[in-house]
């Protein structure tokens, strides 16, 4: 009969070994920190293009208000938005990129649809929803929606943000103005 103790021995050994510790350690952090740095990463990225958005939006409201831009329709300013931001395919903007410009009466206000419609990339571009030019004084609402893709979609903080039905996020930029007198 073999004693428990000639079994047990080299598991005792084995337990008691301390080789490798830090082999496991890493095996269980490695993806923790990753997911940490790709979460970063997404994160920096989705924050960048937001601010170029709202930089080229700004810009091209303030040569609509000032008059510089010429009298701008929605496809001027879609180009003049889309030129001013470094992260819209030039090639894609009118698939990618959305505008809906309405005039305001601050004295009968009716208010602003609260969920922007942002373009299904997969589909045509709908028809232009509500885009009027203003005259002298009057009060102006553009807003702009573009749909992007994750940069690790399927992984970390690209998983877990919220995305429209193509898998892709949709950015927003408004701004109100008054039209200069003429």
């Amino acid at each position: 009969m073999i004693h428990l103790r000639f079994i047990s021995k080299p598991f005792q050994q084995f337990r008691r070994d301390e080789e490798g510790n830090a082999t496991v350690e890493f095996a269980m952090l490695f993806p923790l920190m990753l997911m940490v740095l790709f979460a970063s990463v997404e994160l920096g990225m989705i924050t960048f293009r937001q601010i170029m958005l709202d930089r080229a939006m700004d810009m091209t409201v303030r040569d609509i208000r000032l008059g510089t831009g010429g009298d701008m329709q929605h496809d001027d300013i879609r180009d003049t938005i889309c030129a001013r931001t470094s992260f819209i395919d030039q090639a894609s903007c009118d698939v990618s990129l959305k505008l809906e410009m309405v005039r305001l009466d601050p004295f009968n206000w009716a208010g602003i649809p609260p969920e922007p419609d942002c373009v299904d990339s997969v589909e045509e571009v709908d028809p232009v929803l509500t885009f009027t030019n203003g005259a002298s004084n009057d009060l102006m609402y553009l807003r702009a929606c573009v749909s992007i893709e994750a940069l690790f979609p399927h992984w970390g903080l690209g998983k877990a943000i919220r995305k429209d039905d193509d898998g892709r996020l949709n950015l927003f930029a408004s701004s109100a103005f008054v039209q200069e007198p003429q």
